[in-house]
């Protein structure tokens, strides 16, 4: 009698949600070579849901990937000396006063992190909580640049999405704290984002040349995405205790995002998505500031 070897099904290979490159990354402040982390994309990975007022882009989670955070992969931090840029950033740094003040601020960066984001290890592959990490880091990292590097937009979007992250954090693992330091970042983007506005202004910072505005990964919404989240900003997370300085700044936004509604009747270029939510926070900065007349 002859016997058939049923043949044993193929193991299923594991979808991962990101590879390393080929080709490492060099730090432009300690001059070594480490691993790049670059997220994979296609096969359900980033199923697009809905655009908040903030214009960030949710993803809807999958069987197969369950939640995703696009955002992590953007930054690249070293694990050497915990410097921390888009990863289209890592070049050559101009000046080397620049890159000594980044590598001697290592220890501090480093501390910094851990005291918030404890338990990173920067070698392994990204999660949520070592990607806001990496954000934290990159925060700090720019804080050091020069004006020619844009550092004050760049801190701005930087701080908007660690908000975001924070917050996905606290939902995933609340009691502790990540609610409350969200509400910081929110704050520090309003700040980032006023003084990109007056740098602009005042000529001392070129804020209106970066090349990408955001503030998520999936969109530029140019510089009326800025002066709008800068009044959007204001309108959500700026100071309640000075009733009359609310009132001015509010009313400032008002005037800002108006002019953007007088550009947008007119062009064809402006994203309609953002044409829409200045049109909603307009109607709100109207509502409010009508009410304090009452």
């Amino acid at each position: 009698m002859a016997y058939t070897t049923k043949k044993a099904p193929a193991t299923e290979k594991k979808a991962s949600l990101s590879y390393w490159s080929k080709d490492k990354c060099t730090c432009p402040v300690c001059k070594k070579p480490f691993e790049r982390e670059i997220m994979r994309s296609g096969n359900g990975r980033m199923n697009a849901g809905n655009l908040s007022d903030e214009l960030h882009r949710d993803y809807i989670p999958s069987a197969r990937f369950g939640k995703v955070y696009p955002l992590i992969y953007d930054v690249g931090a070293c694990p050497n000396c915990y410097a921390a840029f888009f990863w289209y950033d890592f070049t050559e740094i101009k000046k080397d006063v620049v890159a000594d003040r980044i590598f001697d601020s290592t220890q501090k960066r480093k501390a910094s992190m851990e005291n918030i984001f404890p338990y990173v290890d920067l070698k392994e592959e990204r999660n949520l909580f070592s990607g806001a990490a990496m954000y934290y880091l990159a925060l700090q990292t720019y804080d050091l640049m020069e004006a020619d590097a844009l550092p004050t937009l760049k801190k701005a979007i930087i701080s908007l999405r660690l908000a975001w992250l924070c917050n996905e954090i606290n939902d995933r693992c609340s009691g502790h704290n990540y609610d409350y330091i969200s509400q910081c970042f929110y704050r520090k983007a309003l700040f980032f984002y006023q003084q990109a506005l007056v740098n602009e202004q005042a000529r001392t910072e070129k804020c209106s040349t970066l090349n990408n505005f955001g503030p998520d990964q999936d969109k530029n919404y140019g510089w009326d995405g800025v002066v709008y989240l800068t009044g959007l900003l204001e309108y959500k997370y700026g100071q309640k205790e000075d009733i009359q300085m609310r009132l001015k700044k509010l009313s400032e936004s008002k005037t800002a995002i108006a002019r953007i509604f007088g550009l947008g009747k007119s062009s064809k270029n402006k994203p309609g998505p953002l044409l829409e939510h200045a049109r909603n926070l307009y109607d709100e900065l109207t509502k409010e500031l009508k009410d304090d007349d009452l």
